[in-house]
């Protein structure tokens, strides 16, 4: 069978780039806008295809090293192709962020921004690596989302991906079944609440201060989102589905979120919060 060029996609996670311009590009200046001084060593946890790294070496001429740990060889070696220019200053490590190794660089600032809930729910592993690898007085900055979630734990982006599947012939009320059959947790599921999230984060950090806004997604088209969501979901949720009607389920995403769109202005709108910790002793 023939792939398209959108399960191609997602399979790679291609097109991170133009996807991240809907959401994540307000979430990298943000992150960025709360280093001080003049920091050494930064590391970025999912550093995908090195944007954060590119923005903070361009802010910070201090930076002497930008340190990227990614799990994707496909975003790895975009990385590396963006971060060229910048020579011995940036080094890249393909890494599971479930269970990083240790490496031999204390941080002055640590960054992961919307990562967190892909650890669901052995997110304690990274936070320690986290705090041991910060050194002294350093920071570690933090962004998650928080979507509004109902009784089966489904919110934001599993709406979206309910109403395809509902589309495509399986009834919504059948849907959290289907995840719960194919051990495919709901994001909004993945993603702790910020009073049970506060309560993890305080084992092994002090909470500094935290920041909130609101993360609101449009886009020109269905086209658009269809590939937002391959680069940024790949096939998490496309494993439910047999191969043969893949395809059909990322134009149906892209369908209903502008159908979404058109009806309220936008595809989706949720809480994200900033946290800015160190390291408890």
């Amino acid at each position: 069978m023939t792939l398209s060029d959108t399960e191609a996609q997602a399979r790679t996670l291609g097109g991170y780039d133009d996807a991240s311009r809907l959401r994540q590009v307000h979430d990298r200046d943000w992150v960025l806008d709360q280093v001080t001084g003049e920091p050494g060593v930064l590391v970025d946890l999912g550093s995908g295809i090195g944007q954060l790294l590119e923005a903070a070496l361009r802010r910070h001429p201090s930076l002497r090293l930008a340190v990227g740990l990614e799990r994707s060889e496909h975003r790895l070696a975009e990385a590396g192709e963006r971060l060229r220019p910048h020579g011995g200053r940036v080094v890249l490590h393909q890494a599971d962020l479930t269970g990083p190794a240790p490496l031999p660089y204390r941080a002055d600032v640590i960054t992961m921004t919307s990562v967190l809930h892909w650890l669901y729910p052995v997110e304690h592993r990274v936070l320690a690596w986290a705090r041991e690898h910060l050194a002294p007085g350093g920071t570690f900055l933090l962004t998650t989302y928080h979507p509004a979630r109902d009784r089966h734990g489904f919110g934001g982006e599993d709406d979206i991906v309910r109403d395809a599947l509902d589309a495509l012939g399986i009834p919504s009320e059948s849907v959290p079944g289907l995840f719960e059959d194919r051990d495919v947790l709901p994001i909004a599921t993945r993603t702790r609440p910020t009073d049970e999230l506060s309560a993890l984060l305080g084992e092994f950090f002090t909470i500094e201060a935290t920041f909130e806004r609101e993360a609101v997604v449009t886009v020109e088209g269905a086209a658009q989102y269809e590939h937002f969501h391959a680069a940024t979901f790949g096939d998490y949720y496309a494993s439910v589905l047999e191969p043969a009607v893949r395809a059909e389920f990322f134009q149906t995403v892209g369908r209903v979120a502008f159908e979404r769109q058109e009806h309220s202005g936008r595809v989706s709108a949720m809480p994200v919060r900033l946290w800015k910790l160190t390291a408890r002793t």
